[in-house]
């Protein structure tokens, strides 16, 4: 009876829990022989795990996390039950199976993976994972992978460490040497909303194999701790894991514009030069990006390099602060200086800092410091001790913070995986008792960057940091990743934006490339298209938007207005200017809401089956689509619409997709290379005026001139709404309530489309009492009237007439329909209602004596949009109805406007950019309706 009992005893052990309290947070523990299993529920939809040999911490406090977790204040669950070893919250049911504590979880109806112990015993431990039904993954951070495609989730491939501890910078032939920052967060999806979020929260490096059926994951480590998340969809799963790792600061608004950079400027006056020219061709800027040049540069191989000085080189770069502040007032520009975490060792900075203890030590926590001479580009010494926040915090207050008092705006932290390191070395560390360099390896750039977030809180600016390595928990921070040194190469420019997609769904908003490629020795295709394509990407998915590269030699370029095709890089840098509002808008809601900034398309539609792995289509927001171009070549692609309505954003074409690919997209449109870009019916973009005067996103101008209107782009379909935040753009005010939100909604209903700019809520230092408001409506139609709060506007024949006038409408032509009010006061709303219906101006044109060869056709090409603005390539074809004469009618384009156009004779494959043959003679004229039929027009060869 007594050995019935013992068994009896056994068999339950796994089983013996204390009744725990409701509506607290909930722990459960399991044994099985010397292993243990702690089950921590934190809410309804989020659970904890710890799953390790050894003697057990218990129930009574909460499970050890990481520096990567940032909410350790989870309330519990609203509802818990326990029956046996099934435990059940209203949101998710965990199944623990006694003997081999394997762990099922489900949401709670659907199965969503059993895990079970994986080596335990070993060093290199961990789980597996059943795949189960899911079909699609997405995170674990950045990885680049060869082949060159844009494409791809998780499953079918494995995520390796970049190195021998995790996080490095890794070359190969496709890529360059791009960053494997390693953030183990993975949302996996199946079919009908089944999907889950699962964060293994370990510094040490690990090994996710996915290729299988179970999946397994592989790390060191004492303990394997992971979080699970349940919850209706991606939207639910990702917000649960930025709450709990933390939420991303709004930037500084000037992170939103183009920051100019190179390795590197070795002056003031390259900048100047640099700026010059820039500014003599328009080009909007709002910072450059300083190298090691500004602190005087690195001497290989010695112990008196200016590594880690971080100071001036005053020589070079004389009375910083003065120029600093010159360059804020008068060009409206900030300045992003590098650091690293090396100090050279015959520096004072470094003997200062061995006394305090703050560096590195060689081995042992009464050691001398590390010396590091191995890849001594940089020159030889030790490294800082991030693991201590009271090394980084001295280091902010003597070194840093003096540069921000000058004006500095931005710290590039660079080599933070770290690149050099003893790999015998002692650090004060981040686990209990663990102070090898396999036990911080993976955070060191987090602990740094973390660091100077802390910095920032004894005052009120922002920080703005731009960082090469990083881990979970590194957006919270203030940081924008960046992929390192990446190859310039088609192939490296299509794969990064994988590693984006990738990336948004580990967290990192904010996330860019140095832009043409900073190794340009791997080039193998033209430099011109390549940085032309790879400008046009940047501009729309990157934060901040950096072009660099190597130019030691002085002989390379890299600014915008020097290299690839400068109309193009022109109109696609002033249509991201444009749209700073909404960006900065995403900004606050990634702040507010854990919503990101630049999603896959999978993320709002993760059961269309398109899209799952795409990611050479990416989502600005919720409602802009937008393509990535990256091969030789390339002047058309096709695009995939998910279900609904669409408007071409550079042209106003309006598409109805059922969920279908569109073939055959133009991508130079009027003369300049675009992205192919879409924004779904309902959309409400606020944008900024932006023109040849713009000097930054902050509004300045070349003539000193004020354009504060509120301009809101709207795509007329249903209901729909979008909120607009304002804030000063570089203070933390905005944390405490300086914000200002404008709700903006519009309604189509049968002919009338309404726009309403309510009333602003909330104020911050420097804002508008009043303004004008700009409604730019794009409708399949004209409008015949438009009111404002129930007065008519006065309606304006051309856009001339329109911009003199300090209120009304007009039809731009393209189904845009443009309104504006008067200034008026912030805190009135106001509401346009647009008569819709009326018939679009069209007009046919007739090219006669066109006889063609062979692949070759007759186009109209004219000074209008519409006719390709002059572009050849953006010709309209026209139609052999009498061979050899060629007619079409073409519609929508502007009112009461002189159309000046040719006939011109054009290969009809590949949207050529030149003609076979031009009308002879002058340019033929018709002067557009104001709505209707303009009758035939006529030219001929």
């Amino acid at each position: 009876m007594r050995r019935t009992l013992l068994l009896l005893a056994a068999l339950l052990l796994p089983l013996l829990v204390a009744q725990p309290a409701h509506a607290a947070v909930q722990r459960v523990q399991f044994t099985s022989g010397s292993t243990y299993l702690i089950v921590e529920f934190l809410d309804d939809d989020l659970v904890h795990f710890e799953l390790a040999n050894g003697t057990s911490p218990g129930t009574s406090s909460p499970l050890f996390t990481t520096p990567q977790v940032a909410k350790t204040n989870y309330t519990g669950p609203t509802s818990f039950n326990q029956s046996g070893n099934t435990l059940t919250t209203a949101s998710m049911k965990v199944e623990v199976t006694a003997g081999t504590l394997c762990v099922k979880v489900s949401d709670p109806t659907r199965l969503l993976y059993e895990a079970c112990p994986r080596n335990l015993s070993a060093a290199w431990k961990g789980l597996s994972i059943t795949k189960g039904s899911i079909q699609n993954a997405y995170g674990l951070g950045e990885q680049f992978f060869m082949g060159g495609s844009s494409d791809g989730d998780w499953v079918g491939r494995t995520r390796t460490p970049g190195g021998t501890y995790g996080n490095a910078m890794a070359y190969d032939t496709d890529n360059g040497p791009v960053g494997n920052a390693q953030i183990p967060v993975l949302f996996a999806v199946g079919a009908s909303n089944l999907n889950y979020g699962f964060f293994l929260d370990q510094v040490y490096k690990q090994e996710w194999n996915l290729t299988g059926d179970p999946w397994t994951v592989d790390t060191w480590g004492d303990q394997v701790r992971w979080y699970t998340m349940t919850g209706a969809d991606l939207p639910d799963l990702r917000k649960d894991y930025m709450e709990l790792t933390g939420r991303p600061p709004v930037p500084p608004k000037k992170a939103f514009g183009m920051w100019v950079s190179e390795f590197g400027y070795d002056n003031w006056t390259e900048i100047d030069n640099r700026l010059a020219t820039l500014r003599t061709a328009k080009f909007p800027v709002d910072g450059f990006v300083l190298d090691l040049q500004w602190f005087g540069g690195v001497t290989a191989g010695s112990d008196n390099t200016r590594m880690g000085t971080l100071a001036w080189d005053t020589a070079n770069f004389p009375n910083p602060a003065t120029k600093i502040s010159s360059l804020a007032s008068t060009e409206g520009l900030g300045l992003m200086t590098i650091e690293e975490s090396y100090i050279g060792k015959n520096n004072a900075e470094h003997a200062d800092m061995a006394t305090r203890g703050y560096l590195v030590r060689a081995g042992c926590s009464s050691c001398a410091p590390t010396y590091l001479t191995t890849n001594d580009w940089w020159g030889r010494g030790g490294m800082i001790d991030w693991t201590q926040d009271a090394a980084g915090d001295y280091w902010h207050t003597t070194k840093r913070q003096p540069l921000i008092n000058q004006g500095v705006l931005g710290h590039w932290l660079d080599l933070g995986e770290p690149e050099m390191y003893d790999a015998a070395d002692w650090t004060a560390g981040v686990l209990p008792g663990k102070h090898a360099h396999a036990d911080y390896h993976n955070v060191y750039n987090l602990k740094w960057a973390q660091s100077i977030a802390r910095g920032y809180t004894s005052g009120t600016k922002r920080p703005f940091m731009l960082a090469r390595s990083g881990a979970g928990g590194m957006q919270r921070h203030g940081v924008a990743m960046w992929s390192a040194d990446i190859g310039s190469k088609l192939t490296a420019l299509a794969q990064q934006q994988n590693a984006q997609m990738h990336m948004s769904m580990s967290g990192i908003d904010y996330y860019g490339s140095d832009i043409g490629g900073f190794r340009r020795e791997m080039l193998d295709s033209d430099l011109n298209e390549l940085y032309t394509q790879w400008f046009a990407n940047g501009a729309w998915f990157e934060v901040p938007i950096r072009p660099h590269t190597e130019n030691l030699c002085n002989c390379a370029q890299t600014s915008p207005d020097q290299i690839g095709h400068t109309a193009s890089n022109l109109a696609n840098l002033r249509q991201r200017y444009e749209l700073t509002p909404y960006y900065y808008s995403l900004a606050h809601r990634a702040y507010t809401t854990g919503e990101p900034v630049v999603p896959p398309l999978a993320y709002y539609h993760q059961n269309d089956p398109n899209v799952r792995e795409m990611g050479h289509q990416k989502l600005i927001g919720k409602d802009l689509l937008v393509g990535v171009v990256a091969g030789a070549g390339e002047r058309k692609r096709d695009v995939y619409l998910p279900a609904g309505t669409w408007y071409d954003y550079a042209t106003g074409e309006k598409l109805t997709s059922t969920g279908q690919w569109f073939t055959d997209r133009p991508l130079w449109v009027n003369g300049s290379f675009r992205l192919p870009a879409f924004a779904r019916d309902g959309a409400i973009l606020p944008k900024m005026f932006v023109d040849d005067k713009t000097m930054n996103v902050m509004g300045k101008r070349t003539d000193a001139t004020t354009r504060g209107e509120l301009v809101a782009r709207v795509y007329a379909g249903g209901s729909s709404s979008f909120t607009l935040y304002e804030d000063d753009g570089a203070s933390t005010a905005y944390q405490g309530g300086a914000v200002r939100t404008t709700p903006l909604s519009q309604q189509l209903s049968g002919s009338t489309a309404t726009v309403t700019v309510a009333a602003s809520s909330g104020t911050y230092t420097g804002a508008p009492s009043s303004r004008q408001n700009v409604v730019e409506l794009v409708a399949d139609t004209q409008a015949s009237a438009v009111t404002l709060n129930g007065s008519a506007l006065t309606q304006h024949a051309t856009k001339a007439a329109f911009d003199a006038a300090s209120s009304g409408w007009y039809n731009a032509g393209g189904n845009l329909i443009v309104a504006k009010s008067a200034s008026t006061a912030v805190t009135t709303a106001k509401t346009f209602a647009f008569t819709l219906g009326q018939a679009p101006v069209s007009v046919t044109f007739s090219c006669s004596n066109g006889t063609t060869t062979g692949g070759q056709s007759v186009y109209a090409v004219g000074n209008v949009p519409q006719l390709g603005a002059w572009s050849v390539a953006s010709a309209v074809k026209l139609s052999p109805t009498s061979y050899p004469t060629w007619t079409g009618t073409i519609s929508k384009l502007p009112p009461n406007t002189t159309v000046e156009w040719k006939c011109v004779k054009r290969q009809e494959a590949n949207f050529p950019d030149t003609a076979d043959a031009w009308e002879p003679g002058g340019n033929n004229t018709v002067t557009t309706p104001a709505t209707g039929s303009g009758g035939t027009t006529t030219g001929a060869f």
